[in-house]
């Protein structure tokens, strides 16, 4: 038997040392008489013999001293169990004097030498701190909602100024028509270049034109507030129309005007790091759902180059990179500057482009064979190898079907 008794204080006291939350014993006195190795680094103690013979009010802060001495003996004098989350929540000191939030449970037994009080302690400080983050969040949400509220009362001026914008696009859309076909005229072959425009005009205006009248009768019909999203949706895909439509006209005029010759470089110095991650900020909503821009910019800051023909290039392959690949994906631009040159890529994970595709692809109004069913004019890399070709930079494309397309321009300095 003084065997099997030994073993089972050995095991007593491993689960007692071990255990993983803090345990205390204090006799009918409050005076400590055990305290395991969890409680002692709980509270900065580095042997039980710190703390054995001490009242556990030791533990306890000086302003909470009297009120917890009192609870004490009247513990001692009935004695009960209490678990964990019974509303005992204290307050410990630590050895150097950090206060620490706790949760208590209590219970007690008695031998020959009389009843012993036991604790089981717990630190709740990361418990705290979520519940005050998320009384923070609740405070916020209360405050969104709030805007929201504003929001949906200010919607219908909303609308009514966004369709005079609507409506001063289409006058420039039909204003801008005359121009197009004077920057046409330029090319040797007249007849395929005016049959390649009216098929790709016809279909791009349609589509954007058809999506933006269709909303703007359906934004009417949604009056009630919780129809919100409804409204929503519908302006959204009127924005994102009418940005399309800008881009056909912006890149028809800019290559009316590289035929005619009015488009010169004018080299400037810029920081190319703050151009690259302005614009792309301002472009946010040209973004699918989910995708994001990844920009390392290594070298110094300072470019000569003409500012507005590179923000040109960005732009172009920067929408084309959002245009061709999937919600989620990640568009990557690099730049580079050395005292000789400046490098500068732009990479998607998007469909890629077919290796026969590729050898026309900076051809004026060319497309890839995959794009055809996706929304584009086929002007936008005619026009940044035009861009390229006066600021001195050397183009270079690499792609494949399914993996994506980067694109890669070296300036020389």
């Amino acid at each position: 038997m003084g065997e099997k008794s030994k073993n089972a204080e050995e095991k007593f006291e491993a689960v007692f040392q071990n255990a993983s939350l803090g345990i205390l014993v204090v006799d009918q006195k409050g005076e400590i008489i055990l305290a395991n190795n969890f409680l002692l680094k709980l509270f900065g103690y580095e042997t039980s013999q710190d703390l054995i013979g001490k009242k556990m009010e030791v533990l306890i802060p000086a302003r909470m001293r009297d009120q917890h001495s009192k609870e004490r003996k009247a513990f001692a004098e009935h004695p009960s169990t209490r678990p964990m989350g019974m509303g005992r929540d204290l307050f410990g000191i630590t050895k150097d004097g950090r206060e620490i939030p706790l949760e208590i449970s209590l219970s007690s037994y008695s031998d020959n030498e009389g009843t012993y009080s036991i604790a089981f302690l717990s630190d709740i400080t990361s418990r705290i701190s979520f519940e005050e983050k998320l009384k923070e969040k609740r405070l916020e949400l209360a405050e969104i909602n709030k805007k929201m509220e504003q929001l949906n009362e200010d919607l219908e001026d909303k609308v009514k100024s966004r369709t005079l914008e609507l409506q001063e696009a289409l006058d420039k859309l039909e204003s801008s028509r005359n121009e197009l076909a004077k920057a046409l005229s330029k090319e040797r072959d007249l007849g395929e270049m005016k049959s390649a425009f009216v098929s790709m005009a016809s279909h791009e205006f349609r589509t954007p034109l058809s999506t933006i009248l269709s909303s703007a009768s359906l934004l009417a019909k949604y009056k009630l507030s919780e129809e919100q999203e409804k409204r929503d949706k519908h302006i959204q895909r009127i924005k994102s129309s009418v940005i399309n439509l800008n881009n056909i006209l912006n890149e028809f005029l800019s290559l009316g005007k590289i035929e005619e010759g009015k488009i010169k470089a004018n080299f400037t110095e810029f920081d190319i790091k703050e151009l690259i991650y302005n614009q792309y900020q301002e472009m946010s909503e040209i973004f699918k759902a989910g995708q994001k821009v990844d920009y390392v910019h290594t070298g110094k800051r300072e470019v000569r180059l003409d500012q507005n023909l590179f923000k040109n290039i960005l732009i172009n392959l920067l929408s084309n990179a959002a245009k061709f690949s999937p919600d989620n994906a990640t568009i990557f631009i690099r730049t580079n500057v050395t005292d000789g040159e400046v490098g500068f890529s732009i990479r998607d994970e998007g469909m890629g482009i077919s290796e026969k595709d590729q050898e026309q692809l900076f051809t004026i109004f060319f497309r890839g064979q995959n794009a055809n069913n996706i929304p584009g004019t086929g002007l936008g890399l005619h026009i940044v190898s035009k861009y390229a070709e006066m600021l001195n930079g050397k183009l270079k494309l690499t792609s494949q079907l399914g993996t994506g397309t980067e694109i890669k321009i070296t300036f020389a300095q």
